[in-house]
């Protein structure tokens, strides 16, 4: 079904000197990161806002990047016979022309790319198991709660102690191992990671001592999150052929674009679909409104009014009242990640939005990288320093990325469009870069390729030299040094 090659023997150690490690946030960054911590010998104390922790949610996929972290700490397994493993991927512009590739005797998961209106096909790039072979790892897509259940069960039998109803208000001033709870009891330990989200308090508390406002930035986006039940759509052919074939469409046109795929064992289609978002979402930046509400069907079915038979076919079967729309917001890049005993992790730091499908996979790769880090050392301060050193330009590099991508596939009809669709062309034949980058090879091994782990273990003594390197430079120069 896919393969495995991973490098890096791990644990390769455990931590010498546990340390009390509180996590603030037990969503996929901070239950995965308990899960490396405790397993490679450390305490961890996860404190969540919310009263209980449910299955919510819809579909995410997990690239290679982020599978192989999973397989390290021994979740892959039971993490993919929960997920679907797409065996290809369209992008089109609308009327649905499935096919299958035969390489070397074997199914080979591809993605076309065809227009949103007649369906044309602009290009293939194979997915499956053409991933795993490049990469070592497997892609797959999963629903966010079964996820959320799979990490649940392993922090809490790793023994990290998760405490619900547990709203954390504020940091220690001077940034110690302290957090505050609404209640107003203080929990101290010797490290605190920031993993509450994109809507952090704790990043507003570090944004605020480097004098900076943590205003939410509108893209401008609003997204249509949808699952449709397979009942509903078993009497349309074409839409029972996407659901039975573990096929990924992906549809652009004028000012938004459509990702759909199987999930739950082929009995839920989940659909996310890209639109401008209305005036009144757009200035939507208050941290304490809500950015994901009830959506109008109505006012879906009008955006989507010109897109592919198949499409508009798909958006009938959704009842009025599971339509959610979710405002895409997001922060800019803060100075540092890190400060005195605290570390920011996941979308607290690098909010991720959906154009290149990396926000779980690089929470995960953040997880990884400081369960690697405090294998190699106890001292808090120095190891906050490597992580951020690791992983801050990657990170914000990919977070980046999507704004390109967001250009490139809600381009209007007209010659940037013509262009983009004959660069996409080319590159299905190898030639030449493709706009879309979660779709372009070099990109890929970029995103999917670079294991954040290994690099970290095998290049420790270098990255520490250069995290002490950049602190010397910052004493020598000052406050008007804002680097590591």
């Amino acid at each position: 079904m896919y393969t495995i090659n991973d490098p890096l023997s791990w644990p390769g150690a455990t931590a010498e000197k546990p340390l009390a490690a509180i996590i603030v946030g037990a969503g996929i960054a901070g239950l995965v990161l308990g899960v490396g911590l405790a397993q490679t010998g450390h305490g961890v104390t996860v404190l969540e806002r919310a009263q209980r922790l449910e299955e919510v949610g819809a579909g995410i996929q997990l690239a290679p990047n982020a599978s192989r972290i999973l397989h390290r700490l021994g979740l892959l397994k039971e993490v993919m016979d929960n997920a679907t493993i797409i065996k290809r991927n369209s992008l089109r512009h609308g009327k649905p022309t499935l096919f299958l590739t035969l390489v070397e005797g074997r199914r080979q998961e591809t993605m076309k790319r065809l227009r949103y209106a007649n369906d044309e096909e602009l290009g293939t790039a194979p997915m499956m198991p053409e991933a795993s072979d490049r990469y070592g790892f497997p892609l797959g897509v999963i629903h966010r709660g079964d996820l959320q259940r799979i990490l649940l069960q392993a922090a809490e039998a790793s023994g990290c102690k998760i405490l619900t109803s547990h709203n954390v208000v504020r940091v220690d001033a001077a940034f110690e191992a302290r957090v505050q709870v609404s209640s107003g009891e203080w929990f101290s330990g010797d490290v605190v990671f920031a993993a509450d989200g994109v809507r952090s308090t704790i990043r507003a508390q570090l944004a605020a001592c480097h004098g900076l406002a943590d205003d939410s930035v509108p893209t401008g986006d609003a997204a249509y999150r949808l699952l449709i039940p397979r009942e509903k759509m078993e009497q349309d052919e074409r839409a029972l052929a996407l659901l039975n074939e573990n096929v990924g469409m992906r549809w652009m046109g004028p000012g938004g674009h459509i990702m759909a795929y199987p999930l739950n064992n082929n009995s839920l289609y989940n659909m996310v679909l890209l639109h401008p978002a209305k005036k009144d979402q757009q200035s939507r930046m208050d941290i304490h409104m809500p950015w994901t509400t009830k959506g109008n069907r109505d006012e879906m079915m009008d955006f989507y009014r010109n897109w592919s038979p198949l499409v508009r076919s798909l958006l009938s079967y959704v009842p009025e009242d599971e339509v959610l729309e979710w405002t895409l917001n997001s922060h800019r890049p803060l100075p540092h990640w890190v400060k005195g005993k605290l570390a920011l992790v996941g979308d607290s730091c690098h909010p991720m939005l959906p154009y290149v499908a990396q926000g779980a996979a690089n929470a995960i790769e953040d997880a990884g990288a400081i369960a690697a880090v405090f294998t190699r050392t106890d001292d808090v301060s120095l190891g906050l320093k490597v992580y951020e050193l690791a992983r801050k330009e990657r990170g914000e590099k990919i977070q980046a990325s999507a704004s390109h991508v967001r250009h490139a596939l809600h381009l209007p009809d007209g010659p940037e469009q013509q262009d983009r669709d004959r660069a996409i062309r080319a590159a299905g034949r190898g030639q030449g870069r493709n706009p879309d980058l979660w779709a372009d090879v070099q990109w890929r091994d970029y995103m999917w390729g670079v294991d954040v782990m290994k690099e970290i273990m095998e290049s420790w003594d270098g990255l520490v030299q250069q995290a002490e390197a950049r602190c010397d430079g910052r004493q020598v120069l000052g406050n008007t040094q804002s680097r590591l």
